[in-house]
């Protein structure tokens, strides 16, 4: 089984979804990145399978974007913070319209996750989304814990990326042996 194949069984076909929704990206000419797991596993060690595809664009091409994906069988859903996106699978998307993720796209490297060829936040976005995510206090404690987690996960690979954690951060029971 290759990995692209693992990844379209954990998600009921999401490779599908993921590649529909970069060949969008592309034909317009958008900048973007995927940031939150996908960014995360690519730079840890050893990967998760996660259903959920976080991506940022220009922020100006959002409404365009959310427009054609709606022309590609995409089912969008519009929040402040985000627009999100179903296509056939299992796989959710969610486009970032938070203003600190606006210049990612650009400091972005392509890299194949789950055997998709994709454009990812650099390391150090990444790890500073992760913080942020973190941090926000308002995000449900489940998603808070998995966003420790990610930050672990980062800093075992990256051992120099420990100096930049905060206290906060290093004091949880997740980092009491790094």
């Amino acid at each position: 089984m290759t990995i692209k194949a693992f990844y379209d069984w954990q998600t009921n076909g999401g490779g599908g979804d993921v590649t529909r929704l970069i060949a969008t990206l592309e034909r317009l000419e958008v900048p973007w990145c995927v940031i939150g797991g996908l960014a995360v596993n690519h730079w840890a060690a050893e990967p998760i399978v996660t259903a959920d595809v976080d991506i940022v664009i220009a922020l100006e091409k959002v409404e365009d974007v959310v427009k054609a994906l709606i022309k590609e069988g995409f089912a969008a859903e519009h929040f402040p913070w985000s627009n999100n996106l179903k296509g056939h699978s299992n796989v959710s998307i969610q486009i970032s319209t938070d203003e600190r993720y606006r210049a990612y796209p650009e400091r972005s490297t392509p890299c194949d996750i789950w055997g998709i060829l994709m454009r990812v936040a650099s390391l150090e976005d990444t790890f500073n989304g992760k913080l942020a995510a973190y941090a926000d206090k308002t995000r449900r404690p489940s998603k808070r814990q998995k966003d420790l987690l990610d930050i672990l996960r980062l800093v075992e690979s990256h051992p120099d990326l420990l100096s930049s954690v905060p206290d906060e951060v290093r004091q949880t029971s997740a980092f009491q042996n790094v």
